[in-house]
């Protein structure tokens, strides 16, 4: 394989991190890696808040489900969808207006510009990830960052038309010695299609998540005294979790915030 594949293939997430700061040189150099991820038509329809003051880590951790990984990660980047930077600009360069005078009315973003927008920040997200990993340099994604919509919103002065996407975490990993189990993932016909969506059913996905199934096992985690099944682990852990109904809530108030009238 290529260096790149290696990297991908062997990337892994960090949640424990050594006190070593981000190198200046590797900071600067994550970020112009970052501004070369894929956007939508150039218009870089997102932003990154890098969190670097104490009292907002550590509010920003309790809010993300208590994670004080999140207070203590040496580099926290919190990704936006943004399209206020263009509402702002159509309307301060007088594009707005000129539109007005040809009989072209003003259009708030909606639903699809909100889609973009958080393409448009995930893109950039991963491409982040790649990079630090280049440089020897871990991540952890933090998808709890969805919930808590009205107290995030406060917390970093986010106006209409911006939307949290997701958060990273990075640092310099305490450990680089490979995992003992590292993740397994579904065999690739069970995520590839061709043409057409082919839905799965039970037979299919018992084939797709067998092996993470038995991982589960070895490790004693499935539950009903490791009796239980994969969808057992996630159904009970995650998809009826209380966590999951106020992601659910919140992530709702998000795209409501987004799509209100002005």
């Amino acid at each position: 394989m290529n260096p790149t594949l290696d990297l991908l293939m062997n990337r892994r997430t960090h949640r424990s991190f050594s006190d070593r700061p981000i190198e200046h040189i590797h900071h600067e150099l994550i970020q112009q890696a970052t501004l070369r991820a894929p956007t939508a038509g150039n218009m870089m329809f997102y932003s990154v808040i890098e969190v670097t003051d104490k009292k907002r880590l550590e509010t920003l951790a309790v809010l993300c489900d208590n994670q004080p990984m999140i207070a203590n990660a040496p580099m926290v980047w919190l990704f936006l969808s943004d399209v206020r930077k263009w509402v702002n600009f159509f309307s301060e360069s007088g594009s707005v207006e000129k539109g007005e005078n040809k009989n072209i009315p003003w259009r708030a973003p909606g639903a699809g510009d909100l889609l973009l927008a958080m393409s448009d920040a995930l893109i950039a997200a991963q491409t982040a990830v790649v990079a630090a990993e280049s440089l020897g340099i871990g991540s952890c994604y933090i998808g709890d960052i969805l919930e808590n919509h009205e107290k995030i919103t406060e917390l970093f002065n986010l106006p209409k038309y911006t939307a949290v996407a997701t958060l990273v975490i990075f640092g310099y990993p305490k450990s680089t010695e490979p995992l003992a189990n590292p993740a397994i993932r579904c065999p690739v016909n069970s995520i590839f299609m061709e043409n057409s969506y082919k839905e799965p059913h039970l037979q299919d996905l018992e084939i797709a998540f067998g092996a993470q199934e038995q991982q589960l096992k070895k490790q004693g985690r499935l539950p009903f005294g490791n009796t239980g099944t994969i969808s057992d682990f996630y159904y009970f852990r995650k998809h009826t979790s209380d966590f999951m109904k106020e992601m659910d809530r919140s992530s709702k108030a998000i795209i409501d915030t987004w799509i209100a009238s002005e």
